[in-house]
């Protein structure tokens, strides 16, 4: 195949396996607990252990799969095994009554599909694709995550779990087949997995790890304030809950402009630059949310919100892609970053419950993280600037 027919042929083939991957992921999330209850009759302790242990399944499967396509230097392959084990998985959902086979079904083959996205960011890095092009793709996974949970609450409401089922299913047979797709005769990538170093040195040095720690705490900011939202909004401000869904809903609409327009920025600023900008963002945004009175002055301040959480998640996994040669161990770190994240958010969340107003307390510690990122950014840079002269 031509140059100029893979890349037409990817100009749409791209995009469309970037949103059913992501919309898999987005359906499946808020259906599982239902899901369980509704077919399984599981109790609210059992939903808790079975989505612990998947959970559990994901996080390994993220550090596991991506980790094994790097040696091989093939992320293709994975990706249709990561699409059949989703389809799989649908199959047992919907022909099984025992509870223990779907927790197995869960941890073994419920992990591998949300490993998808990442695979496929770890492709277009080994392709080559510049940072511009990723950071689109990262819009669309947004808009993926934006459209996903409400369609699946919709067809769940209206025509029942078994619709459910079939909607997962119609998804998945759209992965497999966009992935064996891609999987097709294609231009040669760069051959660069010669000269990347073996993955122990990849994982040294300070600086690699302090790049994790910032982005897995700016991560823990926009995990700790979405989830308290709705509790600010009614209980701190006394409004009406559906303020918080306005709220959460403008910021998520919002992102996928921020990481369309920080794509064409890219190309022409500094990576440090629109960082350094999305950053500040961030800390006015919590700054500023943590003394509002009102719930129309949150939702005017989600700009701020949505531009900063897309330099976090458009550059972040772009920086991540500079600092780790591996495009797969890169991909999957930066994944794991928002697992990391959320543990970090519940213990944030825990810590600030006795404060008197702890909801605004939440927002408040969120703005000195932010903070003590970019000034413990600002000091790493200015050190290697020394170091240099």
């Amino acid at each position: 195949m031509t140059p100029a027919a893979v890349q037409q042929r990817g100009k749409v083939l791209w995009p469309v396996a970037a949103w059913f991957w992501a919309l898999q992921f987005a359906v499946l999330n808020p259906l599982l607990a239902v899901l369980l209850v509704a077919l399984y009759n599981a109790t609210p302790t059992e939903v808790g252990w079975i989505l612990g242990l998947y959970n559990v399944g994901g996080f390994v499967a993220s550090l596991v799969i991506p980790s094994l396509a790097d040696r091989a230097g093939d992320y293709l392959r994975p990706l249709v095994c990561c699409a059949l084990g989703g389809l799989a998985l649908v199959v047992v959902l919907a022909l099984t009554t025992s509870l223990p086979v779907v927790v197995l079904a869960l941890v073994i083959l419920g992990g591998p599909p949300g490993v998808g996205s990442t695979l496929l960011f770890a492709q277009l890095r080994h392709e080559g694709a510049p940072p511009a092009r990723v950071i689109r793709t990262r819009a669309i996974v947004s808009f993926a995550w934006v459209i996903g949970p409400p369609l699946a609450t919709l067809v769940t409401g209206a025509a029942g779990t078994p619709a459910a089922l079939a909607l997962l299913a119609g998804i998945g047979v759209v992965n497999v087949i966009t992935a064996l797709l891609l999987l097709r005769p294609r231009g040669d990538a760069p051959a660069d997995a010669a000269t990347r170093p073996r993955l122990p040195a990849q994982l040294r040095g300070w600086n690699r790890w302090g790049v994790v720690g910032a982005f897995t705490l700016l991560q823990a900011t926009n995990i700790a304030t979405v989830t308290i939202a709705t509790l600010f909004v009614s209980h701190t401000l006394g409004a009406p809950i559906i303020w918080a869904g306005l709220t959460l809903g403008a910021a998520a609409l919002l992102e996928i402009p921020a990481l369309l327009l920080i794509g064409r920025l890219q190309e022409h600023r500094s990576v440090r630059l629109l960082l350094v900008g999305g950053w500040a963002s961030g800390i006015a945004y919590y700054g500023l949310a943590a003394i509002v009175r009102d719930p129309w002055q949150l939702l005017a301040l989600q700009p701020l919100n949505a531009w900063f959480f897309a330099t976090v998640a458009g550059l972040g996994l772009t920086v991540f892609q500079e600092v780790f040669p591996s495009p797969g161990l890169a991909s999957g770190l930066f994944t794991n970053t928002r697992r990391a994240g959320a543990v970090l958010a519940g213990l944030l969340i825990a810590v600030l419950g006795t404060f008197p107003s702890p909801y605004r307390a939440v927002y408040v510690a969120a703005s000195i993280v932010v903070f003590i990122v970019l000034a413990g950014a600002a000091a790493v840079i200015t050190r290697h600037r020394s170091a240099a002269r």
